[in-house]
């Protein structure tokens, strides 16, 4: 037949991330240009177009498809088949079906769009109207409740539109076509702000109030669109100390938002990398060395920041109306509780603290926190992986459907299994209090709901303590055990595709070995099923348990103890005159006695005992202060390193003996720092040659949370690249125990095959 009769109709089915970032009303923009015949229709499992043409115009149809996506979608597949004959008119959008338990992606929450910002300053009916949005921004993940991704199965369905977004909502042609959250100041949502005991509900005396408190050392707790925040002005030390005392938050570093990328430039160093993510629609928090100082209490010694790009509507109002060019903006708890999301609760709990707490009356769904990332080599990784980025999912090399992966104890995320995709959640936080672990449950509940998942497996860590392992005693279900660092590396192996024997490098601080000891510096053979442990750090006492997380001193003395005997005592260390002597003989005591004094291998250990020896973290205020501090002091190019033993258990007594001699030559910290980090990438990249040699692999998979310092990570990357491995770390996975879930997932999925 000739090739310019449109006799034949095409099923297209599209994947991906293809549900509210307006992509029907794209499909039906291109098929009208094109004047084709058909229809388009949103359904739980994707896309699905049907057309009226021929082979040349579908092709042509699907390279335009792929060309011009929206900004916000993500197409995964793409499958064409031919059809029954149907008979088209026109080119319709149809009305969304959920036809089975498949789903298709849901959209991460987006940043505010420059179209939207623009209609805030020219549209009548949302000037300046802080929750304006279209099909390319606004809210998603966090107001949704269900498939498909309709208005009455959101948040916003208690908000009936006024006749001017019916018409933009209905209007195909319109870029509020189908964008769920549509609103304008006529129908929408409204902010209130709750201030010395009245509640002000007038929009613009709002704006003004709320600048006005942040101008003048004010605190005020803000809705976002995953939760509550705390801001203050990030030049004002009173205001920001006093930030920290409602925080009861010692010392770790705050997190800043900046008018503009040009101000970001002012107190940061941004390379082209870094500006990209800064920028993107995702709108994470990006950790930068720093350049010109805030306030001294919002990064406390630390020589990096922590900063973000406006992403709501109300912050670029905040910030045009004021003088105020970086605030800080922090998540609204209190210590580690989830972040709030509740209205009343803001008002009751932030409000004993703050000077004023701003709601708004579309409610948040789905919790989500900031998201915060790392530049290493030119490529984006996340430290964690919250709004903006979950529940984006990620494409799998097994079936993995009904597997329910429940993640470990620390920075919490837990995994599902949809076919072949892991869903990984957002963050869910340390499972160590009461109020965590039941938003970690009640998380687990709603994404059961929402993406139609029933598990028929449960994989959890091998510790018998962690409460999500305990999780899985709920279930009458199978359970795999995993242990804690074959799942780190076979999350990166998820991410980028492995199914074969590799050389795994585990760096972190804690996880329970095979062997009844604590790990955390494993080198490993391993693949989806299996792992044999090759080589790794020797074991330390850890005097005092879990103790030495929070005392990083007690891990310098039991290097030093292991190393020199209680002669060490005679070596006038500074740190060792913070604590009363009697302390440390009782704790060389107990490590020879065995009491409370676990065996560790983990890489954290090494750092918290050095970061203590060169005095720089005595005693810890948060989690892996030690460890970070000590990278922050690296400020010389230097090439040597540390001596070490090698060996199946690698040695770092010798390491010791060089910095206690260091320290008492007055060499400075940042060259010890230095020399020191030098020397763990050495006896890693010398471990690896020789596991490499005897097993004849040249691919390395690094996982861990040791790898978020970013000095380890790049100068690993490049030398072992040098060397003719292939790398594989971590980019759109946590490399913490955040992405932990995703490997034990793919481990449980490969393992019941």
């Amino acid at each position: 037949m000739p090739e310019n009769l449109s006799n034949i109709t095409y099923r297209i089915e599209i994947q991906g991330l293809v549900q509210g970032v307006g992509f029907r009303p794209f499909i039906y923009r291109i098929a009208i240009k094109n004047k084709l015949k058909g229809s388009v229709e949103n359904r739980n499992d994707g896309v699905i177009v049907l057309l009226n043409s021929t082979e040349k115009q579908v092709k042509e149809f699907i390279n335009e498809v792929y060309k011009h996506a929206p900004p916000a979608s993500n197409i995964a597949s793409v499958n064409v088949q031919e059809t029954e004959k149907m008979e088209f008119n026109d080119f319709k959008i149809v009305i969304s079906k959920s036809v089975s338990d498949s789903v298709t992606d849901i959209s991460p929450d987006i940043a505010v769009c420059e179209e939207c910002l623009k209609d805030m300053k020219s549209q009548n009916n949302r000037l300046d109207y802080p929750f304006i949005n279209c099909t390319n921004c606004g809210p998603r993940f966090t107001i949704i409740k269900s498939l498909p991704y309709d208005r009455e199965k959101t948040t916003m369905k208690k908000f009936a539109m006024c006749k001017k977004c019916n018409s933009e909502y209905t209007d195909v042609m319109d870029r509020r076509f189908h964008a769920q959250p549509v609103a304008c100041a006529v129908c929408g949502p409204e902010y209130k702000l709750y201030l010395e005991g009245k509640e002000i509900s007038d929009q613009r005396l709002i704006l003004e109030k709320t600048v006005e408190l942040l101008e003048n050392k004010g605190i005020v707790a803000i809705k976002g669109l995953g939760g509550f925040f705390i801001a203050c002005n990030a030049f004002c030390e009173d205001s920001v100390a006093r930030l920290r005392n409602i925080k009861s938050r010692e010392g770790k570093p705050f997190a800043v938002m900046c008018s503009d990328i040009i101000q970001a430039k002012q107190i940061a160093y941004i390379n082209k990398a870094e500006e990209e993510t800064l920028k993107s629609l995702k709108r994470p928090i990006v950790l930068l060395n720093d350049k010109a100082k805030l306030a001294s209490s919002v990064n406390v010694g630390f020589d990096t920041v922590g900063v973000m790009l406006p992403y709501m509507p109300f912050h670029y109002l905040i910030f045009e109306n004021s003088d105020l060019k970086v605030i800080v903006l922090t998540s609204g708890n209190i210590s580690d509780e989830p972040i709030i999301t509740d209205n009343a609760k803001a008002v009751e709990i932030l409000g004993q603290f703050c000077d004023a707490v701003l709601t708004y009356n579309r409610d948040i769904y789905n919790r989500a926190d900031d998201s915060v990332v790392n530049i290493v080599n030119d490529k984006e990784r996340l430290i964690r992986r919250s709004r903006g980025y979950a529940p984006a999912p990620i494409s799998l090399i097994v079936d993995a459907e009904g597997v329910l992966a429940n993640g470990a104890e620390l920075v919490n995320c837990f995994c599902i299994g949809k076919a072949k995709q892991a869903i990984l959640s957002q963050h869910i936080g340390d499972l160590k209090n009461l109020e965590t672990y039941e938003f970690y449950k009640e998380t687990i509940s709603k994404y059961k709901s929402l993406f139609r998942f029933s598990p028929n497996l449960m994989v959890t860590d091998l510790h018998p303590d962690y409460l999500s392992t305990r999780y899985a005693e709920e279930y009458n279900i199978p359970v795999i055990r995993v242990q804690h660092h074959h799942a780190h590396i076979a999350s990166c192996m998820a991410e980028h595709g492995l199914d074969e024997s590799v050389i795994g490098v585990a760096m972190d601080g804690t996880g329970l070995g095979s062997d009844g000891n604590i790990w955390g510096s494993e080198f490993l053979i391993c693949n989806l099923k299996d792992y044999k442990r090759v080589s790794h750090f020797e074991y330390m006492p850890l005097p005092g348990g879990d103790m030495v997380t929070h005392e990083p001193w007690r891990m310098a003395v039991s290097y030093l103890y292991k190393t020199f005997g209680m002669s060490f005592l005679d070596y006038n260390l500074t740190f060792l005159k913070h604590i009363p002597g009697e302390k440390i003989r009782m704790l060389c005591k107990a490590i020879d006695e065995n009491i409370n004094s676990p065996l560790s291998s983990g890489a954290g250990r090494l750092f918290d005992a050095v970061s203590a020896l060169t005095g720089l973290c005595i005693n810890s205020s948060f989690h892996a202060e030690a460890p970070m501090r000590l990278e922050s002091a690296i400020k010389s190019n230097v090439a040597e390193y540390y001596p070490f033993e090698s060996g199946k258990a690698i040695s770092f007594k010798p390491l010791i003996n060089e910095i206690v001699k260091d320290l008492a030559d007055n060499v400075d910290i940042s060259i010890i720092s230095a020399r020191f980090h030098n020397a763990v990438i050495e006896a890693i990249i010398q471990t690896i040659d020789k596991i490499s040699d005897d097993f004849n692999i040249k691919k390395v998979v690094l996982s861990g949370g040791s790898f978020q310092n970013r000095y380890i990570l790049k100068n690993l990357e490049d030398k072992l690249s040098g060397k003719s491995y292939k790398v594989y770390s971590h980019e759109k996975i946590p490399t913490n125990d955040a992405g932990i879930a995703l490997g034990q997932l793919l481990i449980g999925a490969a393992t019941r095959l």
